[in-house]
C-alpha cells in the first residue's frame, strides 16, 4: 500500500514538474518570438545600387543618394549634346543629300536630263555651294555628330560615377566631429623630430527600424 502511494506520489510529482517545464518553454518561445518580431532591422546605403541604377536611368542613382538637386544638372548636361546630336545629323543628312545630287549632276557625260532637275531638290540655304564645300560640310557635321554621341556617353558615364562615389561617401562622417590630431614624434635612429597628423573617420550610425 505504501508503494502504491509512494508511486502515485512520484508519478504526481513528475507530472507537475512536466506541467511547469512546458509552461516554462512556451514563456521563453513567446518572449523568443516576440523579440523576433521586434529585432531592429539595420538598414544600410548600398553604393551599387546607386551603381545600377544610375546606369540605367540618369539620375536614379542620385535619388537613391537622397541627393535630389543633381537630378536638374545630370539632365541638363545630358540635355547638351542630346541637342547638338540632332542639330548636326539633320545638317549632315541635308548636306550629304545635297553633295549626292551635285555629284551627280556635275559629271556631263553621265549626267542626264532628271539629274539636273533634281538640284532643285538642295536644300535652300546649300544651292550654289561647289561640291568641294559640300563634301566639306558634310564630313564637318558627320564628325561633330558623332563628337556629340561620344559627350552624351562621358556625361552618362560621369553621372554614374557620381552616383557610385557619393553612395560610399552615405557611409562616413564628413560633419564637424571629424577630429584632426597632431602629434610630435622622435626617431630613435637619426635622433630626427617631426609631426605626425592622423584623421580620425567614423561611419554613421545605422538607423534602426522597428518592425511590428
Amino acid at each position: 500500500m505504501n508503494l502504491h502511494r509512494i508511486i502515485i506520489s512520484f508519478l504526481f510529482v513528475i507530472s507537475t514538474f512536466a506541467a511547469s517545464a512546458n509552461a516554462v518553454d512556451t514563456t521563453i518561445a513567446d518572449n523568443l518570438s516576440l523579440q523576433k518580431e521586434t529585432l531592429p532591422v539595420i538598414t544600410k546605403h548600398n553604393p551599387r545600387t546607386a551603381t545600377r541604377r544610375s546606369a540605367i536611368i540618369p539620375g536614379w542613382g542620385q535619388a537613391y543618394n537622397k541627393e535630389y538637386w543633381k537630378i536638374p544638372i545630370v539632365y541638363g548636361a545630358l540635355s547638351i549634346p542630346t541637342i547638338t546630336f540632332f542639330y548636326n545629323n539633320t545638317w549632315y543628312n541635308r548636306t550629304k543629300s545635297a553633295y549626292d545630287l551635285v555629284y551627280k549632276a556635275s559629271d556631263p557625260l553621265t549626267a542626264t536630263k532628271q539629274d539636273t532637275l533634281n538640284l532643285q531638290n538642295v536644300y535652300p540655304v546649300l544651292q550654289g555651294f561647289s561640291l568641294g564645300s559640300l563634301q566639306t560640310f558634310r564630313n564637318a557635321f558627320r564628325k561633330d555628330r558623332d563628337f556629340s554621341a561620344l559627350w552624351f556617353l562621358i556625361v552618362w558615364g560621369l553621372n554614374v560615377v557620381d552616383a557610385t562615389v557619393f553612395g560610399h561617401l552615405k557611409e562616413f562622417d564628413v560633419s564637424d566631429d571629424l577630429s584632426l590630431n597632431i602629434h610630435p614624434s622622435i626617431n630613435p635612429i637619426n635622433n630626427s623630430k617631426g609631426l605626425s597628423l592622423s584623421l580620425s573617420m567614423r561611419t554613421k550610425e545605422k538607423k534602426l527600424i522597428n518592425v511590428k
